[in-house]
């Protein structure tokens, strides 16, 4: 008994008399593909969410700018002081209000994406536990 084949029966024979389960070898690497393909979608979709936080920050930044303009053009050094408060205090406001619709903007899209990349992720791993205990089944002698 010195071939290959001997030993891997003799293994089989162990295997057997002990009640081992079985693996179906071709069902756990296709479960392992779909785990890669699952990880695969869920870092698009987080990359997705990371652009459009990105987006969101320069839509923000393009308006503080727009409302710094608006006021460069607007103030008059040599004007009345209180106009010129009030510009300033205008500009202050609007800046503000960006500022926070721009964060919240980009705390929902970067939540909404977190959500989205674990939920891919969660799901596949519910189906990869299933599709593991199906493809081990008891071990029926040869």
């Amino acid at each position: 008994m010195t071939d290959a084949t001997s030993y891997i029966d003799m293994l089989r024979k162990f295997g057997s008399d002990l009640g081992l389960p079985k693996l179906k070898v071709d069902e756990l690497l296709q479960t392992q593909k779909k785990n890669i393909d699952a990880l695969s979608e869920s870092t698009k979709v987080a990359a997705e969410g990371a652009q459009s936080v990105a987006q969101k920050q320069r839509e923000v930044l393009e308006a503080g700018l727009r409302e710094a303009e608006t006021l460069a053009r607007e103030y008059k050094p040599l004007g009345k002081v209180h106009e010129n408060i009030a510009l300033q205090t205008e500009f202050a406001r609007k800046v503000f209000e960006i500022t926070v619709q721009g964060a919240q903007e980009s705390a929902s899209a970067a939540r909404q994406s977190t959500t989205d990349a674990v939920k891919i992720i969660h799901d596949r791993v519910k189906e990869s536990l299933e599709e593991i205990r199906a493809s081990v089944g008891p071990n029926k002698s040869a």
